[in-house]
């Protein structure tokens, strides 16, 4: 015989036969009472046995070995593989920025720009025109041309600050103050994309950090950042003001592949990047092109610079998509040890074992920050409907106007509810 019931049940149910039986006569009732009271001792220490049986814990610990393959997860590593292919892109563009200002004294940052956006333009714009339906060209720009232009001159001038800083700073001062961008990021996407992170995001952040001043120290105790006065200053200004316009770019940049399209958000970049720049060209920067002493390996520096512009605007969004502005902004990181360790061969750069530990504690901050991932707050729309603390659901929601999306709420429980008793299995 097999009984399906709760604990609590079963013992009410033994109780109602043990005293509320019909009238028996009493030199029966003696002796059946007591047999029907054994039997109801009995199944009730078997219930209470059922009870206090123990959960298996027979399974072994898992091995040191198991859990790093739990957290180097094949979807990680990939994540860690393309952010560093971005931060190679990073460290190409850097290295061609500092021998055209260094070594042929070519100050044209809109001019470098101006490049790769007619790239973009050419590619991804004429992309868009072609398209047909709601993804037309037309139709984007019918219905929000103007946050793109805004977005265009962030991105732009972004560009323009940070290249122009080459010309008044080290090229390690550039990257190492570039990662200002990440606390930017970190809070547009908080107050704007309701992104909410967790202890392990802010610990692996804080370690990238740490990494970045390992090489801070490094560039201190070697004596490379002395000596340059106040154009040191201002070249740092001009990188902190293009770090923070790059934050505002990404995040944007963020919600719009996401949740829009990548050829949407790199055909009308190159629109009006091309249609900005083209005119910023034309006034700030026409004498020093013409001060170019033009030549074959200047003419080369120029197409690579091009070439690694456009293919770090096309493979970014890929990776955002995939991960996060801020994610990718960490992985970034490591494209300053790269021109660190190119440094030592290209500008006769000093070494020195803080690199490598610096390098080390950055990939270090990236796997614990990859490791756990993030998730978005609701829209605080929905909690007007649920005021109440309970569990109870409110029985007339609020009304929206018409064509106003209304928000939903799948409410998961994991547990069982507080009324009610776990089932138990007797046989």
């Amino acid at each position: 015989m097999v009984i399906t019931e709760s604990p609590l049940r079963l013992r009410r149910r033994l109780r109602r036969a043990c005293t509320s039986s019909p009238p028996i006569p009493p030199v029966i009732l003696g002796a059946e009472c007591a047999d029907l009271r054994s039997v109801c001792g009995r199944m009730i220490s078997v219930v209470s046995t059922v009870e206090s049986v123990p959960r298996c814990t027979g399974i072994p610990a898992p091995s040191l070995y198991q859990r790093i393959r739990k957290v180097l997860t094949r979807d990680l590593l990939v994540t860690l593989a393309l952010g560093q292919v971005l931060s190679l892109l990073i460290c190409a563009i850097g290295l061609i920025s500092k021998y055209l200002a260094d070594d042929f004294h070519a100050s044209t940052p809109v001019f470098q720009s101006f490049l790769n956006y007619i790239l973009l333009f050419l590619v991804y714009t004429t992309t868009l025109a072609v398209r047909q339906g709601e993804g037309n060209l037309l139709a984007i720009l019918k219905q929000r041309w103007w946050k793109y232009m805004i977005l265009g001159l962030i991105d732009i001038e972004a560009n323009y600050l940070v290249l122009k800083a080459y010309q008044y700073t080290t090229l390690s001062s550039v990257q190492l103050l570039d990662c200002f961008v990440i606390p930017v990021v970190l809070l547009l996407s908080w107050f704007f994309l309701l992104v909410r992170y967790k202890a392990a995001h802010f610990v692996g952040a804080g370690l990238c950090l740490l990494g970045i001043g390992c090489m801070v120290g490094a560039d201190i105790l070697l004596g490379r950042q002395q000596g340059l006065g106040d154009q040191k200053l201002f070249g740092d200004l001009l990188v902190l003001g293009g770090a923070t316009l790059y934050g505002i770019s990404n995040v944007c940049e963020e919600f719009i592949v996401k949740n829009l399209s990548r050829v949407e958000f790199l055909g009308m970049i190159g629109l009006f990047g091309s249609f900005f720049s083209g005119i910023q060209l034309a006034i700030m920067e026409h004498k020093e092109l013409l001060k170019v002493s033009w030549d074959w390996q200047i003419g080369l520096l120029y197409v690579g610079f091009s070439a690694f512009m456009f293919g770090l605007y096309s493979f970014m969004p890929v990776v955002m998509k995939r991960t996060s502005a801020t994610s990718v902004n960490l992985s970034l990181l490591t494209a300053d040890l790269y021109s660190l360790f190119c440094g030592l061969f290209l500008f006769h750069y000093k070494f020195s074992t803080l690199y490598l530990l610096s390098f080390f504690i950055i990939i270090l901050g990236l796997v614990l920050y990859s490791s756990s991932s993030t998730y978005v707050a609701q829209d605080p729309r929905v909690y007007k409907q649920f005021r109440n603390t309970g569990s109870q659901l409110a029985t007339d929601p609020p009304q929206l106007s018409a064509g106003v999306l209304e928000p939903s709420v799948t409410y998961t429980s994991l547990g069982p509810e507080p009324g009610d008793e776990h089932p138990v299995r007797v046989a």
